[in-house]
C-alpha cells in the first residue's frame, strides 16, 4: 500500500524542546521547571494562530511521560513518547473546546479525572481553544482546577485570553507564545527546503515568510503550496503569482513619483498595475511597509536592515521626502486599506488613496503641484512645508476656509501640531448645526456632540457650550471622541473647549426639534384645512387626534 504524502507542517513539526524554533522565554521556564521538578498542575499557553501552542503542549506531554524518566530531553522512542507523536496515547486526552463547549461535554470529560493514569505517569488534559467554553463549562472546570488530584495536568491553550474568566487565569501559570521574526521563519523554511532537496529562489522563501505573517505554521502550509504551483520548484515570480503580491519594484516607483510630484508618472504606475490585477489592499500594505522603512531610515539609516529589498532605493527616498510627507503618505496609506472595501471598485480605490498622497505636496514660491504634469518645486527641507491641494486657486492667508466641503483629510492627533493653518490662524467660520450631524460619533458621544452649540473657533481652538438642562452628558470620553472627530474632518490639531450655558445660537438638537414641530404644525394646518378630513367630521361626528399625525418626509 503507498504511503500518503504528509504535508509539510506535520512532518516538520518539533518533537522535542530543541527542536522548537524561537519561544525561548517560554522554553527555558518549562525545561527548568522538569528538571527541578518544580511542575504546576496547570499551564495556559497563549497566542496567534501557528505559534507552537499545542506543539509546546504535546512535547511537555511527552516529557511528563516518557518511560525513561521525567525530564525536559523525552527519548522520543519509548512507546509513550511514539503513541503521543502519534495523537493515540490513551492518557493524552485532548480536547477541542470550540466543537465541545456545552457543560455537558465538560462534565463527561472531567468525570474520569479522579482515577489513575492508565499507562503513564500523568493524565494530562490538553485543552484547545479554551476560551470558547460555555460559562458553566468553566464553573465546571474551575471546581476541578481548585482541587485537581495529584495524577492530572491540564494544558490549556487559546488564541484569546481575554475571554477566559480571572479566576480560570488565577489557577494557571500563564505563557504568551510570541509572533515569529521573519528571519527566524524564513532560515527554518531554507532548511527545510535544503533537507526535501526543492531548489528555491532566496527571493521566493523572503516572500513566503513575509506572508506567513508570524506563524510558522502557515510559512509551511504556503511553503507546501508554493512547491506545488511551482512544479517542485520554488521561484520568486511563481510566489506572487500564487500569493498575488508585485514586485517591490513597483512600489518603489509610486514613491518616486509621489516624491518628484509626478502625477502623470503616478498614473501610469497604477494603470500598468491594473493590468496584473493585483490585490489591491497587499499593494497598500506593500506601500506602507516601504514608507515604514523609509522613516526608519530618516531616523537612523544604519538601523534599516541589510536583508530589505530595494534598500538602496528606500535609502535615497528618504533622503528626497520630507518626514513630513512620510508620516502623512503612511497614515493616508492606512486609512485608504481600511476604506478600500467601500470603493465603487478596488481600483478607483487605490487611484484614489494615490491621488490623495499627491494632493498633499508642498509648495513652495507661489508655485503647486500638478496632477498631470511632471515635477513639482519642492519646499527647502529646514523651512515646515505648507499642505496645497492641486487645482485650488491662491486663497489669501486670510480667507476662512470652509470644512464642510472638504475632503476628509487622515486622522490627527490632538496633540499634533497643525499642517493646514498658518501661525496666525484666522477664526474658522463652523455651521456646527450639520457639522455635528455629519460627525462619524455613535451613541453618547454623539448625543453630547448634538446638544452643544458652537462659541468660537479660533485657529486650533474650538469652544462648545453644553446645554444646561444636558449636563448630565459631560463626561472627558465624550469630549475627547468629539475632538478627534473634529480634527479627522478638519484635518488639523484641535483643542476643544467645553463650558455649560448657552453658545452663539441653538444646538443641533433643538434645532432639529424645531424643524420638527415646524413640520408637524403644517401636517397639522393641512389635516385641520382639507375639505375631505372636514366633511368626515361633520357627517360622523369625528375628530383630530393631534398624536395620530406623522409629518411626510
Amino acid at each position: 500500500m503507498p504511503v500518503s504524502y504528509q504535508v509539510l507542517a506535520r512532518k516538520w513539526r518539533p518533537r522535542s524542546f530543541q527542536e522548537m524554533v524561537g519561544q525561548e522565554h517560554v522554553l527555558r521556564a518549562l525545561i527548568n521547571a522538569l528538571d527541578n521538578d518544580r511542575l504546576h498542575h496547570a499551564f495556559l499557553f497563549t497566542g496567534t494562530r501557528g505559534v507552537g501552542k499545542t506543539t509546546i503542549a504535546r512535547i511537555l506531554a511527552k516529557s511528563l511521560n516518557c518511560e525513561q524518566g521525567m525530564s525536559s530531553r523525552p527519548c522520543g522512542v519509548c512507546g509513550a513518547c511514539r503513541e503521543i507523536d502519534e495523537g493515540r496515547f490513551v492518557d493524552l486526552i485532548e480536547v477541542d473546546a470550540a466543537s465541545r463547549t456545552k457543560v455537558e461535554d465538560t462534565r463527561e470529560i472531567l468525570d474520569n479525572v479522579q482515577y489513575a493514569p492508565t499507562r503513564g505517569r500523568y493524565k494530562v488534559y490538553l485543552i484547545d481553544e479554551v476560551h470558547m467554553l460555555s460559562s458553566h463549562s468553566f464553573n465546571a472546570l474551575l471546581k476541578t482546577l481548585e482541587e485537581p488530584p495529584p495524577h492530572v495536568k491540564f494544558l490549556l491553550a487559546t488564541t484569546d485570553p481575554q475571554k477566559l474568566p480571572v479566576t480560570i487565569l488565577s489557577r494557571c501559570l500563564q505563557f504568551n507564545l510570541k509572533r515569529l521574526p521573519l528571519p527566524q521563519i524564513r532560515d527554518h523554511l531554507q532548511q527545510v527546503l535544503a533537507a526535501e532537496g526543492v531548489p528555491a529562489e532566496e527571493a521566493a522563501i523572503a516572500e513566503i515568510a513575509r506572508a506567513a505573517d508570524g506563524s510558522m505554521r502557515d510559512g509551511l502550509s504556503l511553503l507546501d503550496q508554493a512547491i506545488a504551483h511551482g512544479g517542485g520548484r520554488l521561484q520568486v515570480a511563481d510566489v506572487r503569482d500564487m500569493l498575488g503580491t508585485i514586485d517591490r519594484q513597483r512600489v518603489v516607483t509610486l514613491l518616486n513619483a509621489l516624491a518628484a510630484g509626478d502625477g502623470a508618472a503616478l498614473l501610469a504606475e497604477v494603470a500598468a498595475l491594473a493590468e496584473l490585477t493585483p490585490d489591491y489592499s497587499g499593494v497598500l500594505n506593500e506601500l506602507n511597509s516601504a514608507l515604514a522603512h523609509v522613516a526608519l531610515a530618516q531616523a537612523l539609516p544604519a538601523a534599516l536592515d541589510e536583508q530589505v529589498e530595494h534598500r538602496d532605493a528606500l535609502l535615497a527616498l528618504s533622503r528626497r521626502m520630507s518626514r513630513e510627507d512620510v508620516q502623512l503618505y503612511y497614515q493616508i496609506g492606512l486609512i485608504g486599506r481600511r476604506d478600500l472595501p467601500l470603493a465603487p471598485e478596488p481600483r478607483t480605490g487605490f487611484e484614489m488613496v494615490m491621488l490623495r498622497m499627491l494632493a498633499f505636496q508642498p509648495a513652495t514660491a507661489g508655485v503647486e503641484p500638478t496632477v498631470g504634469g511632471g515635477g513639482a518645486a519642492r519646499a527647502p527641507e529646514k523651512d515646515p512645508p505648507r499642505r496645497a491641494a492641486p487645482a485650488a486657486p491662491p486663497q489669501p492667508e486670510t480667507t476662512p476656509p470652509q470644512p464642510e466641503t472638504a475632503p476628509a483629510a487622515p486622522k490627527v492627533p490632538p496633540a499634533a501640531p497643525s499642517a493646514a493653518a498658518s501661525p496666525a490662524a484666522a477664526t474658522t467660520l463652523l455651521n456646527w448645526t450639520e457639522l455635528a450631524a455629519l460627525l462619524p460619533l455613535n451613541g453618547m458621544a454623539r448625543q453630547f456632540a448634538l446638544n452643544c452649540s458652537l462659541v468660537r473657533c479660533d485657529g486650533d481652538v474650538v469652544e462648545l457650550a453644553l446645554d444646561e438642562s444636558q449636563t448630565a452628558l459631560r463626561n472627558k470620553k465624550w469630549e475627547d471622541a468629539v475632538a478627534v472627530a473634529l480634527a479627522e474632518h478638519l484635518g488639523r490639531a484641535v483643542r476643544l473647549q467645553v463650558q455649560v450655558g448657552r453658545g452663539g445660537g441653538d444646538t443641533p438638537m433643538a434645532a432639529q426639534q424645531r424643524r420638527n414641530q415646524e413640520r408637524y404644525d403644517q401636517a397639522r394646518q393641512a389635516i385641520e384645512t382639507d375639505a375631505n378630513v372636514q366633511n368626515i367630521i361633520d357627517r360622523f361626528g369625528g375628530r383630530i387626534e393631534p398624536d395620530s399625525i406623522q409629518p411626510l418626509d
